[in-house]
Protein backbone atom coordinates (compact mmCIF):
# COMPACT_ATOMS: atom_id res chain seq x y z
CA UNK A 1 0.00 0.00 0.00
CA UNK A 2 2.96 2.58 0.43
CA UNK A 3 3.62 2.43 -3.18
CA UNK A 4 0.08 3.91 -4.34
CA UNK A 5 0.02 6.93 -1.63
CA UNK A 6 3.14 7.82 -3.42
CA UNK A 7 2.20 7.99 -6.40
CA UNK A 8 -1.31 10.10 -5.12
CA UNK A 9 1.10 12.44 -3.61
CA UNK A 10 3.56 12.31 -6.90
CA UNK A 11 0.43 13.32 -8.75
CA UNK A 12 -1.12 15.60 -6.26
CA UNK A 13 2.15 17.83 -6.93
CA UNK A 14 2.36 17.92 -10.32
CA UNK A 15 -1.25 19.19 -10.15
CA UNK A 16 -0.56 22.07 -7.70
CA UNK A 17 3.17 23.14 -9.67
CA UNK A 18 0.31 23.14 -13.34
CA UNK A 19 -1.73 24.95 -11.13
CA UNK A 20 1.31 27.72 -10.21
CA UNK A 21 2.61 27.89 -13.37
CA UNK A 22 -0.94 28.88 -14.95
CA UNK A 23 -0.97 31.58 -12.15
CA UNK A 24 2.64 32.75 -12.94
CA UNK A 25 1.18 33.24 -16.79
CA UNK A 26 -2.02 34.92 -15.53
CA UNK A 27 -0.55 37.54 -13.32
CA UNK A 28 2.16 38.40 -15.84
CA UNK A 29 -0.10 39.14 -18.11
CA UNK A 30 -1.59 41.45 -15.97
CA UNK A 31 1.68 43.17 -15.42
CA UNK A 32 2.12 43.55 -19.32
CA UNK A 33 -1.58 44.93 -19.78
CA UNK A 34 -0.35 47.25 -16.99
CA UNK A 35 2.53 48.30 -19.02
CA UNK A 36 0.47 48.60 -22.59
CA UNK A 37 -1.64 51.36 -19.78
CA UNK A 38 1.38 53.24 -18.98
CA UNK A 39 2.41 51.94 -15.70
CA UNK A 40 5.65 51.53 -14.88
CA UNK A 41 5.15 47.67 -13.68
CA UNK A 42 8.66 46.14 -14.88
CA UNK A 43 10.22 43.17 -14.65
CA UNK A 44 11.86 43.99 -10.94
CA UNK A 45 8.07 44.90 -9.97
CA UNK A 46 6.40 41.93 -11.44
CA UNK A 47 8.76 39.58 -9.54
CA UNK A 48 8.11 41.63 -6.61
CA UNK A 49 3.78 40.89 -7.19
CA UNK A 50 4.34 36.90 -7.60
CA UNK A 51 6.46 36.93 -3.93
CA UNK A 52 3.91 38.87 -2.51
CA UNK A 53 1.36 36.24 -4.17
CA UNK A 54 3.37 33.37 -2.99
CA UNK A 55 3.10 34.40 0.93
CA UNK A 56 -0.92 35.67 0.49
CA UNK A 57 -1.98 32.36 -0.96
CA UNK A 58 -3.72 34.57 -3.88
CA UNK A 59 -6.79 33.21 -2.77
CA UNK A 60 -9.32 36.35 -2.58
CA UNK A 61 -9.73 39.01 -5.28
CA UNK A 62 -8.86 41.10 -2.60
CA UNK A 63 -4.85 39.82 -1.86
CA UNK A 64 -4.62 39.92 -5.60
CA UNK A 65 -5.62 43.71 -5.68
CA UNK A 66 -3.52 45.05 -2.87
CA UNK A 67 -0.36 43.13 -3.39
CA UNK A 68 -0.36 44.15 -7.20
CA UNK A 69 -1.04 47.91 -6.28
CA UNK A 70 1.43 48.18 -3.31
CA UNK A 71 4.18 46.18 -5.78
CA UNK A 72 3.58 47.49 -9.18
CA UNK A 73 2.45 51.05 -8.83
CA UNK A 74 4.80 53.26 -8.97
CA UNK A 75 3.49 56.96 -8.18
CA UNK A 76 0.09 58.09 -7.35
CA UNK A 77 -1.20 58.86 -10.98
CA UNK A 78 -0.24 54.82 -11.08
CA UNK A 79 -3.67 54.05 -8.88
CA UNK A 80 -6.53 55.21 -11.19
CA UNK A 81 -4.64 52.72 -14.44
CA UNK A 82 -3.98 50.21 -12.51
CA UNK A 83 -8.19 50.09 -10.73
CA UNK A 84 -9.38 50.32 -14.54
CA UNK A 85 -6.76 47.33 -15.38
CA UNK A 86 -7.87 45.26 -12.63
CA UNK A 87 -11.61 45.07 -13.83
CA UNK A 88 -11.09 45.02 -17.04
CA UNK A 89 -8.58 42.39 -16.80
CA UNK A 90 -10.12 40.17 -13.79
CA UNK A 91 -13.74 41.60 -14.76
CA UNK A 92 -14.99 42.93 -11.50
CA UNK A 93 -14.63 46.43 -9.93
CA UNK A 94 -12.19 46.79 -7.29
CA UNK A 95 -12.32 44.53 -4.28
CA UNK A 96 -13.16 46.63 -0.84
CA UNK A 97 -10.49 45.76 1.59
CA UNK A 98 -12.35 44.01 4.53
CA UNK A 99 -12.55 45.08 8.13
CA UNK A 100 -13.12 41.73 9.90
CA UNK A 101 -12.25 38.77 7.96
CA UNK A 102 -15.14 35.91 7.46
CA UNK A 103 -15.68 32.69 8.50
CA UNK A 104 -16.60 31.52 5.16
CA UNK A 105 -16.17 33.87 2.11
CA UNK A 106 -17.38 32.86 -1.64
CA UNK A 107 -15.56 34.85 -4.17
CA UNK A 108 -15.91 34.72 -7.63
CA UNK A 109 -13.75 36.16 -10.84
CA UNK A 110 -15.91 37.24 -13.63
CA UNK A 111 -14.51 37.74 -17.15
CA UNK A 112 -17.46 39.27 -17.91
CA UNK A 113 -20.60 40.29 -16.42
CA UNK A 114 -22.68 37.90 -18.15
CA UNK A 115 -20.19 35.09 -17.53
CA UNK A 116 -19.24 33.96 -14.06
CA UNK A 117 -16.52 31.99 -13.26
CA UNK A 118 -16.25 28.76 -10.89
CA UNK A 119 -16.01 28.99 -7.42
CA UNK A 120 -12.80 28.76 -5.92
CA UNK A 121 -13.58 27.09 -2.63
CA UNK A 122 -10.52 24.49 -2.19
CA UNK A 123 -9.21 25.19 -5.63
CA UNK A 124 -9.50 28.81 -5.34
CA UNK A 125 -6.02 29.69 -6.35
CA UNK A 126 -6.56 27.31 -9.87
CA UNK A 127 -10.09 28.71 -10.67
CA UNK A 128 -8.72 32.49 -10.69
CA UNK A 129 -5.73 31.11 -12.32
CA UNK A 130 -8.04 29.67 -15.10
CA UNK A 131 -10.08 32.54 -15.50
CA UNK A 132 -6.94 35.15 -16.05
CA UNK A 133 -5.78 32.95 -18.83
CA UNK A 134 -8.65 33.16 -20.47
CA UNK A 135 -8.05 37.19 -20.88
CA UNK A 136 -4.43 36.30 -21.55
CA UNK A 137 -5.38 34.10 -24.65
CA UNK A 138 -7.99 36.58 -25.48
CA UNK A 139 -4.68 39.02 -26.33
CA UNK A 140 -3.27 36.37 -28.84
CA UNK A 141 -6.50 35.25 -30.36
CA UNK A 142 -6.95 36.84 -34.03
CA UNK A 143 -9.39 39.01 -34.34
CA UNK A 144 -10.72 37.78 -37.34
CA UNK A 145 -11.83 34.78 -35.04
CA UNK A 146 -13.62 36.04 -32.35
CA UNK A 147 -17.27 36.62 -31.38
CA UNK A 148 -18.79 39.37 -31.10
CA UNK A 149 -18.63 39.46 -27.40
CA UNK A 150 -14.92 38.70 -27.82
CA UNK A 151 -14.51 42.10 -29.46
CA UNK A 152 -16.44 43.99 -27.07
CA UNK A 153 -13.63 42.90 -24.59
CA UNK A 154 -10.70 43.70 -27.04
CA UNK A 155 -12.80 47.35 -27.51
CA UNK A 156 -12.85 47.55 -23.96
CA UNK A 157 -9.62 47.01 -23.37
CA UNK A 158 -8.24 49.75 -26.58
CA UNK A 159 -9.75 52.04 -24.80
CA UNK A 160 -8.04 52.03 -22.04
CA UNK A 161 -4.91 52.41 -23.91
CA UNK A 162 -2.88 54.95 -23.06
CA UNK A 163 0.41 54.63 -25.32
CA UNK A 164 3.24 56.43 -24.98
CA UNK A 165 5.13 58.82 -27.81
CA UNK A 166 8.72 59.06 -28.66
CA UNK A 167 10.31 61.58 -27.84
CA UNK A 168 12.22 64.02 -30.39
CA UNK A 169 14.13 67.37 -29.87
CA UNK A 170 12.55 70.29 -30.52
CA UNK A 171 14.03 74.16 -32.26
CA UNK A 172 12.29 75.84 -29.19
CA UNK A 173 14.67 76.62 -25.92
CA UNK A 174 13.81 76.31 -22.44
CA UNK A 175 15.26 77.47 -19.36
CA UNK A 176 17.39 74.91 -18.29
CA UNK A 177 20.40 74.20 -15.80
CA UNK A 178 22.50 72.83 -18.60
CA UNK A 179 22.54 74.30 -22.47
CA UNK A 180 23.91 76.62 -24.00
CA UNK A 181 24.61 79.94 -22.49
CA UNK A 182 21.43 82.45 -22.06
CA UNK A 183 23.39 86.08 -22.42
CA UNK A 184 20.08 88.26 -22.15
CA UNK A 185 18.65 86.26 -18.96
CA UNK A 186 22.36 86.40 -17.17
CA UNK A 187 22.23 90.57 -18.06
CA UNK A 188 18.85 90.63 -16.72
CA UNK A 189 19.79 88.93 -13.31
CA UNK A 190 22.71 91.12 -13.34
CA UNK A 191 20.87 94.61 -13.41
CA UNK A 192 18.34 93.67 -10.91
CA UNK A 193 21.69 92.70 -8.61
CA UNK A 194 22.48 96.33 -9.20
CA UNK A 195 25.87 95.04 -11.90
CA UNK A 196 27.09 92.52 -8.98
CA UNK A 197 28.05 89.17 -10.60
CA UNK A 198 24.90 87.29 -10.93
CA UNK A 199 24.31 83.52 -11.49
CA UNK A 200 25.14 82.08 -15.22
CA UNK A 201 21.93 81.39 -16.89
CA UNK A 202 21.26 78.44 -19.23
CA UNK A 203 18.95 77.89 -22.35
CA UNK A 204 18.02 74.21 -23.26
CA UNK A 205 16.11 72.88 -26.28
CA UNK A 206 13.34 70.95 -25.55
CA UNK A 207 11.54 67.99 -26.68
CA UNK A 208 8.16 67.06 -27.73
CA UNK A 209 6.37 63.64 -28.71
CA UNK A 210 7.21 62.33 -32.21
CA UNK A 211 4.48 62.92 -34.71
CA UNK A 212 2.57 59.82 -35.95
CA UNK A 213 0.89 59.65 -39.22
CA UNK A 214 -1.39 56.77 -39.54
CA UNK A 215 -3.13 55.12 -42.83
CA UNK A 216 -5.66 52.36 -41.70
CA UNK A 217 -6.79 50.25 -44.71
CA UNK A 218 -11.01 49.91 -44.78
CA UNK A 219 -11.04 47.58 -48.27
CA UNK A 220 -13.11 44.68 -48.24
CA UNK A 221 -9.81 42.30 -47.42
CA UNK A 222 -9.46 44.45 -44.58
CA UNK A 223 -13.11 44.17 -43.07
CA UNK A 224 -12.64 41.87 -40.12
CA UNK A 225 -9.42 44.09 -38.76
CA UNK A 226 -10.51 47.56 -39.85
CA UNK A 227 -12.56 48.27 -36.78
CA UNK A 228 -9.68 47.68 -34.01
CA UNK A 229 -6.98 49.15 -35.95
CA UNK A 230 -9.63 52.80 -35.67
CA UNK A 231 -10.03 51.96 -32.29
CA UNK A 232 -6.30 51.65 -31.95
CA UNK A 233 -5.88 54.87 -34.00
CA UNK A 234 -8.33 56.17 -31.53
CA UNK A 235 -6.65 55.77 -28.50
CA UNK A 236 -3.72 56.96 -29.86
CA UNK A 237 -5.34 60.53 -30.90
CA UNK A 238 -6.78 60.63 -27.11
CA UNK A 239 -2.82 60.01 -26.02
CA UNK A 240 -1.30 62.91 -28.55
CA UNK A 241 -4.03 64.82 -30.09
CA UNK A 242 -1.59 67.41 -31.29
CA UNK A 243 0.97 64.96 -32.69
CA UNK A 244 -1.21 62.48 -34.90
CA UNK A 245 -2.28 62.69 -37.69
CA UNK A 246 -5.37 59.21 -39.02
CA UNK A 247 -6.07 58.64 -42.91
CA UNK A 248 -8.37 55.86 -44.11
CA UNK A 249 -7.78 53.93 -47.38
CA UNK A 250 -9.21 52.17 -50.13
CA UNK A 251 -10.55 53.40 -52.96
CA UNK A 252 -9.69 57.32 -52.23
CA UNK A 253 -7.84 59.04 -49.00
CA UNK A 254 -9.90 60.62 -46.07
CA UNK A 255 -9.03 62.25 -43.17
CA UNK A 256 -10.33 61.13 -40.18
CA UNK A 257 -8.55 62.91 -37.27
CA UNK A 258 -11.19 65.08 -35.98
CA UNK A 259 -13.77 62.32 -35.92
CA UNK A 260 -11.24 60.06 -33.78
CA UNK A 261 -10.44 63.10 -30.81
CA UNK A 262 -13.97 62.25 -29.47
CA UNK A 263 -13.13 60.93 -25.76
CA UNK A 264 -15.88 58.47 -26.13
CA UNK A 265 -14.71 55.57 -28.28
CA UNK A 266 -18.73 54.86 -29.50
CA UNK A 267 -19.01 58.36 -30.48
CA UNK A 268 -15.52 58.30 -32.05
CA UNK A 269 -16.36 55.32 -34.35
CA UNK A 270 -20.06 56.37 -35.30
CA UNK A 271 -18.48 59.43 -36.45
CA UNK A 272 -15.96 57.64 -38.73
CA UNK A 273 -18.07 55.65 -39.93
CA UNK A 274 -20.00 58.33 -41.30
CA UNK A 275 -17.36 60.35 -42.52
CA UNK A 276 -16.06 57.43 -44.79
CA UNK A 277 -17.40 56.90 -47.79
CA UNK A 278 -15.46 53.72 -49.48
CA UNK A 279 -15.69 50.95 -47.10
CA UNK A 280 -15.21 47.70 -47.69
CA UNK A 281 -14.11 48.54 -51.85
CA UNK A 282 -10.97 48.42 -53.05
CA UNK A 283 -7.49 49.46 -52.57
CA UNK A 284 -5.28 52.20 -54.44
CA UNK A 285 -2.33 52.81 -51.93
CA UNK A 286 0.27 53.76 -54.40
CA UNK A 287 -2.72 56.60 -55.82
CA UNK A 288 -3.42 57.65 -52.19
CA UNK A 289 0.14 57.92 -50.58
CA UNK A 290 1.11 59.98 -53.48
CA UNK A 291 -2.00 62.12 -52.53
CA UNK A 292 -0.80 61.75 -48.86
CA UNK A 293 2.67 63.20 -49.50
CA UNK A 294 0.59 66.68 -51.55
CA UNK A 295 -1.61 66.98 -48.49
CA UNK A 296 0.57 66.21 -45.19
CA UNK A 297 4.03 66.92 -45.07
CA UNK A 298 5.43 63.51 -42.95
CA UNK A 299 9.10 64.86 -42.48
CA UNK A 300 10.16 63.62 -39.28
CA UNK A 301 7.16 61.76 -38.83
CA UNK A 302 6.17 57.63 -37.93
CA UNK A 303 4.26 56.19 -40.60
CA UNK A 304 1.90 53.33 -39.53
CA UNK A 305 0.41 52.00 -42.97
CA UNK A 306 -1.96 48.95 -41.61
CA UNK A 307 -3.30 47.02 -44.64
CA UNK A 308 -2.69 43.94 -46.50
CA UNK A 309 -1.21 44.73 -49.47
CA UNK A 310 -3.45 43.77 -51.67
CA UNK A 311 -3.16 46.63 -54.60
CA UNK A 312 -5.59 46.87 -57.27
CA UNK A 313 -3.51 49.43 -58.90
CA UNK A 314 -0.04 49.96 -60.32
CA UNK A 315 2.38 48.13 -57.59
CA UNK A 316 5.13 50.58 -59.62
CA UNK A 317 3.66 53.26 -58.37
CA UNK A 318 3.35 52.49 -54.70
CA UNK A 319 6.96 51.40 -54.64
CA UNK A 320 8.00 55.27 -56.21
CA UNK A 321 5.79 56.15 -53.31
CA UNK A 322 7.01 54.18 -50.77
CA UNK A 323 10.45 55.34 -52.00
CA UNK A 324 9.43 59.11 -51.34
CA UNK A 325 7.97 58.59 -48.29
CA UNK A 326 10.67 56.27 -46.78
CA UNK A 327 13.29 59.53 -47.52
CA UNK A 328 10.57 62.02 -45.49
CA UNK A 329 9.51 59.84 -42.84
CA UNK A 330 11.77 59.34 -39.46
CA UNK A 331 10.15 55.38 -39.73
CA UNK A 332 7.74 53.46 -41.92
CA UNK A 333 6.28 50.37 -39.78
CA UNK A 334 3.75 48.10 -42.12
CA UNK A 335 1.02 46.33 -40.30
CA UNK A 336 0.08 43.77 -41.53
CA UNK A 337 -2.97 41.33 -39.82
CA UNK A 338 -1.58 38.18 -41.68
CA UNK A 339 1.83 38.69 -40.53
CA UNK A 340 1.20 36.90 -37.61
CA UNK A 341 0.52 33.70 -39.16
CA UNK A 342 3.90 31.48 -39.14
CA UNK A 343 3.31 30.79 -42.92
CA UNK A 344 2.53 33.65 -44.38
CA UNK A 345 4.81 34.73 -47.13
CA UNK A 346 4.65 38.42 -48.57
CA UNK A 347 3.96 37.61 -52.08
CA UNK A 348 1.60 39.96 -53.22
CA UNK A 349 2.51 42.55 -55.75
CA UNK A 350 1.69 45.33 -53.64
CA UNK A 351 3.71 43.81 -50.54
CA UNK A 352 6.65 43.11 -52.67
CA UNK A 353 6.80 46.76 -54.12
CA UNK A 354 6.71 48.22 -50.41
CA UNK A 355 8.94 46.17 -48.38
CA UNK A 356 12.23 47.26 -49.42
CA UNK A 357 11.41 50.93 -48.14
CA UNK A 358 9.51 49.46 -44.47
CA UNK A 359 11.71 50.16 -41.81
CA UNK A 360 9.57 47.52 -39.56
CA UNK A 361 7.76 44.90 -40.48
CA UNK A 362 4.99 43.84 -37.63
CA UNK A 363 1.61 41.68 -37.32
CA UNK A 364 -1.50 43.44 -36.11
CA UNK A 365 -4.07 40.45 -36.12
CA UNK A 366 -4.43 40.80 -32.10
CA UNK A 367 -4.62 42.38 -29.28
CA UNK A 368 -0.77 41.60 -27.95
CA UNK A 369 0.72 42.82 -31.71
CA UNK A 370 -1.21 46.54 -31.21
CA UNK A 371 0.48 46.79 -27.63
CA UNK A 372 3.82 45.93 -29.21
CA UNK A 373 2.97 48.34 -31.57
CA UNK A 374 2.24 50.33 -29.14
CA UNK A 375 5.63 50.37 -27.40
CA UNK A 376 7.22 50.22 -30.62
CA UNK A 377 5.87 54.09 -31.11
CA UNK A 378 7.04 55.03 -27.93
CA UNK A 379 10.62 54.07 -28.80
CA UNK A 380 11.05 50.64 -27.05
CA UNK A 381 12.28 47.24 -27.96
CA UNK A 382 9.92 44.51 -28.44
CA UNK A 383 11.78 41.14 -27.26
CA UNK A 384 12.56 38.92 -30.63
CA UNK A 385 11.98 41.66 -32.77
CA UNK A 386 14.01 42.29 -35.66
CA UNK A 387 14.72 46.34 -37.08
CA UNK A 388 15.46 46.41 -40.72
CA UNK A 389 17.30 48.80 -42.71
CA UNK A 390 15.84 50.12 -45.56
CA UNK A 391 16.17 48.85 -48.46
CA UNK A 392 16.07 45.02 -47.76
CA UNK A 393 12.86 42.99 -48.38
CA UNK A 394 11.46 41.00 -45.20
CA UNK A 395 12.21 37.22 -45.42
Amino acid sequence: MPEPRREAREGHGAAAGDDRAALVRAMTGFARTLRAAGVAADHQRTQGFLAALRELGAREPCDVYWAGRLTLCSCPDDLDRYDRCFAAYFGGARPAARRVPPAATVTRFVLRPDEGAGEPGEGGEASAAATASEIEVLRHRDVARMTAVERQEVARLLGMLRSARERRTSRRRAPSHRGALDGRRTVREAVRRGGEPARLRFRDRTEKPRRVVMLVDVSGSMAPYADTLLRFAHALVRAEPRATEVFSVGTRLTRVTAELRHRDPAVAMDAVSAAIPDWSGGTRLGEELKELLRLSDPRGAIVVIASDGWERGDASLLGRQMERLSRLAHRVIWVNPHKGDPAYRPLTAGMRAALPYVTEFVAGHSLAAYEELALRLAGGTVPGAVHRGRGRPDA
